[in-house]
Parts: structure tokens; sequence; C-alpha cells
């Protein structure tokens, strides 16, 4: 009989940021194939044993870890040993022998790991099948780190990371079966990098729940004042989301005041830093900090936007107030691999001039901004489904659903 073992760097539960909203998914996909095994770790005890509490009835068997490596510890050991930061952030003892213990007792017949970090944990001589999710190609993203930092202390320990870690991530994928990416973007430029074909590299697009982001659900008030309000979500330490909301506070908003005096700025999401909070301070910018459900938030806005930067993958914050018929305003990098065409499901800028004047507009003609949140809504409803956009994997693993 089949069982998985499923390796994640953060426990899936409770699914309410990127990363997790993706893993639990493919937990329960993989959970209507088999027996599931969950090695995971998480950032914290007060994590973990929310997700125990959830998950263990759930799994075949359930380990989860506290990750403890502190940032400049890892930094230190990864020199040492020449090896990526990213995985001695993610590396636990307790976490890679009870995953050896799994695998010496026999039971395991499929792995599918997700992250790359969590590549590190897999066994040498395994010899069913193995999918590894990357979801994105983190290498890439340290290289523009690296590039944005070139007079900055970090750049150094950017461009080192995307070196070791681009080696890594290629190592991993010569061994297992498939590599899978979160868009065609990544899995292009993943095969680029690589030299793998299609059959070894795909992409497994995220998907969105449109009975629970449904703007037909009611929702308690939130974000109520006078003007127009724009919302942003997302975690709120994680470096492309805090450039992102710098860049729309200090230079966008101004831009939007100048027309609409009244407008407004909501930064909705957990652990803001005190760069995020310093932003409150500036005329019409909110920060809310962590909120029990984004839903309300996104069902009080005016527009949705995503000013981002630099973004890998697809943004599940777009998913979702898409999902909620909300009229979004996002840069290129945000939009890309989304099937949307822009102007019609999606708003498009990436100058701060531009950003103004498409959130000015959705403003000023409500029926427009209607109209696309709709056929927003009716897009995520026809290309979006959890079911569809992860049916791939029983085909990959060699499992029948």
């Amino acid at each position: 009989m089949a069982e998985i073992l499923f390796l994640v760097h953060r426990a899936p539960w409770p699914p309410d940021r990127g990363d997790r909203i993706r893993s639990w998914h493919m937990f329960e996909a993989l959970a209507k194939l088999a027996p599931v095994h969950v090695a995971a770790l998480a950032d914290n005890e007060a994590e973990a044993e929310v997700a125990r509490r959830k998950m263990a009835p759930l799994c075949a068997s359930l380990a989860i870890e506290v990750r403890k490596v502190s940032r400049p510890l890892a930094l230190a050991q990864a020199v040492l040993r020449g090896e990526p930061v990213s995985n001695r952030l993610f590396r636990n003892a307790a976490l890679a022998r009870h995953v050896g213990g799994l695998i010496r007792h026999g039971e395991i017949s499929h792995i599918v790991a997700f992250s790359g970090q969590m590549a590190q944990y897999l066994p040498a001589d395994f010899a069913g099948p193995v999918v590894m999710d990357f979801v994105d190609v983190d290498s890439a993203k340290f290289a523009t780190y690296a590039a944005q930092d070139k007079r900055q202390p970090l750049h150094w320990v950017h461009a080192r990371e995307a070196d070791r870690l681009g080696a890594f991530e290629a190592a991993v994928a010569e061994r297992v079966d498939a590599s899978l990416f979160v868009s065609g973007a990544e899995a292009t430029l993943f095969r680029t990098r690589s030299g793998l074909d299609e059959r070894r590299v795909q992409a497994v697009e995220n998907g969105i729940d449109t009975d629970i982001f449904d703007p037909a659900l009611p929702f308690a008030p939130v974000g109520q004042g006078e003007g127009p309000l724009a919302v942003f979500t997302g975690q709120m330490d994680y470096r492309p989301n805090i450039d992102a909301v710098r860049w729309f506070a200090t230079d966008i908003l101004p831009l939007i005041r100048k027309h609409h005096p009244d407008a407004r700025f909501a930064i909705v999401g957990r652990a803001p830093t005190d760069e995020v909070r310093a932003l409150a301070s500036l005329p019409g910018v909110n920060v809310t900090g962590e909120v029990p459900d984004v839903r309300p938030w996104l069902a009080a806005a005016d527009t949705v936007v995503a000013p981002l930067l630099l973004a890998r993958g697809i943004q599940n914050k777009l998913l979702e107030a898409m999902a909620m018929a909300r009229p979004v305003v996002a840069s290129g990098a945000a939009a890309e691999g989304i099937d949307a065409t822009p102007g019609e499901h999606m708003l498009v800028a990436d100058t701060a001039d531009a950003m103004a004047v498409a959130v000015g507009t959705l403003i000023d003609d409500r029926a427009q901004a209607q109209r696309m949140g709709q056929a927003a809504r009716a897009q995520m409803i026809a290309r979006y489904g959890w079911d569809a956009r992860l049916a791939p994997l029983g085909q990959l693993l060699g499992l029948a659903a």
C-alpha cells in the first residue's frame, strides 16, 4: 500500500500566508491519494501546537519541530561549510532523525518535498518516486537582492546565497523525478538554468477557494472612514512586501491624494517591521498589523494594490482579491504568471505616475471598477479551482486519485 512522506518547511496549518496556503491544499490533495506522513518545521512552539491540534487526526504520522537557528548563526555556519544559508536556517537534527526512522521502517513509498530548503532531508538512497515542489526559483530572488544592494553590506551575502542556492537547486532537480514551480515563468526560468526538460520541470499553479473568498458572504465592517480605500495584504516582515508598501505610501499615495485628498491606504498583514509601522505617520496610511481574517478588508477596499518591485511565482494576494471581485492594480512583476488580461481583469502599472493614474481611474469610474471586479471573480472561478490546479500530483506520483 502506498504511503506518502510530505516534507514541509512550515507546518501547513493555518493556511493564512502564501506558502502555507499552497502546502495545505497540497496536503489535502495528497491525502486523497494515500495516507500521508507529515514532517514539518515551525517558526515557534505556538504555531507548532496549533498545527498539531488540527493535523494530527488527518495524518498517518505527524512530526513538527521548531526552528531555533538564528540568521547570524546560520550565516556563520553556512560560510564555514560552503552551504546555502537557507538550508542552515531550516536544518533540524530531530526532524532529520525522524525522517530517517520513517524511511528505515520501510512504509514510505513516495516523497513530496515542499520548498527547496526541505530537499536536504531527502534520503540519498530512496528508491520510490520523489517530487520536489520548489514553488519559486529562490536563487533568482537572492540574485535580484544582490543586484539591488550593490553598495550595501548585504550585497556579498545575497550574491553568495544566489550562487550556492542555485547550485543546490540544480543538484536536487537532477536527483528527483519531477521539480514543480508555481508558474510557467518560474518553470521556464529553471529549465533554462538547469538544462532539464518539460517532463522533469513543470508548473503546478496555485488555486483559490472561491467559496471562502466570496464577496456575497457577510463580513463585519472594517476600514471605515471618509475617502476611497486602497488595500495591500501580505506578510509584513517580508522584504518585497516592505519595499512595495513603502513605495506606495511615500511615492504613489501622495500623487493619488492630489486629486483625491481623502484617499486612504491600509497595510494589512502580520508582523509589520518598525519601518512598516512608521508609515502610519503619513497622511492617509493605516497599518493594521495581524488581522483574524483578510476578507473583510478586501471587501471594504475600493481598490486592492500590489506594487511589488520584486515578485516570484503567483501572488496569492491577487488571487484572493480577484476572487473577492475587487478591482486590482498591480505591477507587472506581481501580475506575472496570473492568467488575466490587463484592462479586463486587472490594471497593470509599473511607475508611480502610472499606478496613481490607474488607482485614480478606478476611484473615478465606479462602474468600470465593478465590471473589472466581477470579471476577475469569473476568471478565478473558471481558471483557479484547487482541485484542477493540483490534479497533476497523482499522475506525477503514479497514484490514481
